[in-house]
């Protein structure tokens, strides 16, 4: 308890002058008895309490000289040691005592280095969640490059750490600083360092081909070194801070477009953190002068492999399915991937392309491929209305999903769904499918009351289903102009 400076002082003379007993004082004064021996100097003249025994005090040279030459063992295991030699306490107690006598660690001194313009980029990935894709989720990654001396960055979200992934993010970052810095330092990932022994690095060799054409030396940060690579570090920090905060990423378009944006109008808007009042802006306008001219042309980094097409007209790549013209069936075709095509060649000809999917176990399919499947099998089309079904309309497995969740009769709805196809056609059905799922619902009425909705609004006949008999074939009768018919009466 604090007292002001004129109760101190009339405590001391009432204790002092008048002899008054401690009790006595803090009754009349009005303040705790300790209070009183604090002013008075009572409490410093007080003997230590003498310490307790404890059950680890026998131990205690042991666990110096361990700690001495283990400084990071954990307490749990020193626990084991000692009462192996008798010692009978908790380990709490002997956590406690090991929180005391740890060595510390010496803090590091840095040293605070400078960069040349155009001298060093650094790079480095930061993880930022999972996000939904076709089929599934997936782990979204930043991929950043900051120029050490102007701290300009760029970045792009990625769905792949991989080598090729690496490649083109690091194409596309020099394309946008219009050059590329003299040296490129990374972390030590498998995806950039194959093997090290001590400060003996083996590269990825693709990389280390990249970085010959674009005339950059390769450079890794000492293990456990982070602060080597300061400069990338801050600006992930920055990106988290004031980009990724608060900010719901739901897909990989939106982010970059986003992160685009940001980097142009506010990123390199802001003062230089050495350099200031000069903004990021114009510091990179003057290290542009200084970085290496870009080789022409830039660097492919497409994944370029050769691929067995299967028995039904599929290739198999990155855990998914992607299918091609029958034509192509059970040959080698050549796989051209990046980060939103697939493409396969047969030659130099372009016989399929996709969008990449980054789901897995999924089956992309364009519609004319199964199209030219079923025009070659006998009955097919009586055989397999679900494949029909999906041929004719993009969005048929998203519809079957919503009947099998939905505790539906796949084979009525299959049913029901291919007499709407003969009635109204391919168009209008998809049109009707896509609508139907765009409002959350599976209901085949829905569906063709928006197919008739649509037959209404192009002016079109009304469909009528015609059931011939078994015995009476179907045949197209080629009409003719009617006036033969009289001709032939005169000439009777």
């Amino acid at each position: 308890m604090t007292v002001s400076a004129e109760v101190e002082a009339e405590i001391r003379r009432l204790h002092y002058a008048e002899h008054w007993p401690v009790g006595t004082v803090a009754r009349q004064v009005g303040v705790h008895e300790d209070v009183v021996r604090r002013v008075v100097g009572l409490l410093d003249r007080q003997p230590a309490a003498e310490p307790r025994p404890r059950l680890v005090d026998p131990y205690v040279d042991f666990i110096a000289e361990t700690l001495e030459q283990y400084p990071r063992l954990r307490a749990t295991r020193l626990f084991d040691m000692v009462r192996a030699r008798g010692y009978r306490g908790s380990v709490r107690t002997l956590r406690e005592h090991v929180a005391v006598v740890r060595p510390r660690p010496r803090r590091e001194a840095y040293l605070r280095t400078s960069t040349l313009p155009g001298e060093q980029a650094q790079v480095d990935w930061a993880y930022v969640g999972e996000v939904p894709v076709q089929g599934g989720v997936r782990r979204l990654w930043l991929f950043v490059m900051v120029l050490s001396w102007s701290r300009a960055l760029w970045g792009e979200f990625v769905f792949d750490l991989g080598i090729q992934s690496l490649l083109r993010s690091l194409v596309r970052a020099a394309a946008a600083f219009g050059g590329t810095c003299r040296q490129w330092l990374f972390d030590n990932p498998k995806t950039v360092v194959i093997e090290r022994i001590g400060d003996a690095v083996r590269f990825h060799p693709l990389l280390v081909e990249l970085g010959g054409h674009f005339r950059a030396q390769l450079r890794v940060c000492a293990v456990r070194k982070a602060n080597q690579k300061g400069r990338v570090e801050r600006a992930i920090r920055y990106l988290r801070d004031r980009f990724l905060a608060a900010r719901h990423i739901a897909g990989r378009e939106q982010g970059n477009r986003e992160l685009g944006a940001f980097i142009a109008d506010i990123a390199h808007g802001r003062p230089h953190p050495e350099l200031s009042p000069r903004t990021v802006a114009e510091c990179l306008a003057e290290e542009r002068k200084s970085l290496l001219a870009l080789p022409e042309p830039l660097t492919a980094t497409e994944i370029v492999e050769p691929i067995t097409v299967d028995k039904t007209a599929f290739v198999h790549f990155d855990r998914n399915l992607y299918s091609v013209p029958p034509a192509h069936v059970e040959r080698t075709l050549t796989l051209a991937a990046d980060d939103y095509s697939v493409r396969l060649l047969d030659g130099e000809t372009e016989v399929a392309r996709h969008s990449r999917c980054w789901s897995k176990k999924q089956r992309i399919e364009l519609p004319e491929h199964r199209a030219d499947i079923l025009a070659q099998k006998r009955g097919a089309a009586e055989a397999k209305g679900r494949d029909r079904l999906r041929a004719a309309v993009p969005d048929m497995d998203a519809l079957y999903a919503r009947w099998v969740d939905a505790g539906r009769n796949l084979g009525s709805m299959t049913a029901r769904t291919l007499k709407l196809l003969g009635l109204y056609g391919e168009r209008s059905l998809a049109q009707a499918v896509a609508a139907v799922l765009a409002r959350g619902t599976s209901d085949p009425g829905a569906i063709a009351q928006l197919c008739e909705e649509h037959r209404r609004a192009a002016s079109r006949p009304v469909p009528v289903a015609l059931v011939l008999p078994d015995g009476v074939p179907d045949r197209d009768v080629v009409p003719h102009a009617l006036e033969t018919y009289d001709a032939d009466r005169r000439r009777r």
